[in-house]
């Protein structure tokens, strides 16, 4: 079998894997679109603490117009006087450190 290794010319044959629940997925997956990385990439840098900087590219766009329309339509399902969603409050602080470019741990 060759070796297939990474773009940073690393070879990974180790394999982790957890499971999750359902919103806990849900709050995985946005948190990977928003980072613009791919999950994997993702899920190593956060469990090593690395810091991850959102870099603006069509992936991470289409991925915060999507989320502000999701946010928008559950904002509009909101009744005056209603409690806000704990993870509403969380994905729009992840758009809005996102938008602002900032360094965050997300």
């Amino acid at each position: 079998m060759e070796k297939v290794l990474d773009r940073k010319g690393r070879w990974r044959n180790k394999v982790v894997a957890f499971r999750v629940s359902p919103k806990e997925d849900e709050l995985l997956e946005t948190k990977v679109r928003l980072s613009g990385l791919t999950k994997q990439d993702y899920i190593i840098s956060r469990l090593l603490e690395k810091e991850i900087t959102v870099v603006g590219n069509p992936r991470v766009y289409k991925a915060l117009r999507n989320q502000m329309e999701s946010i928008y339509e559950e904002l509009r399902r909101i009744a005056v006087g209603e409690t806000v969603d704990d993870e509403l409050l969380e994905t729009l602080q992840l758009v809005a450190i996102t938008l602002n470019g900032m360094k965050e741990d997300i």
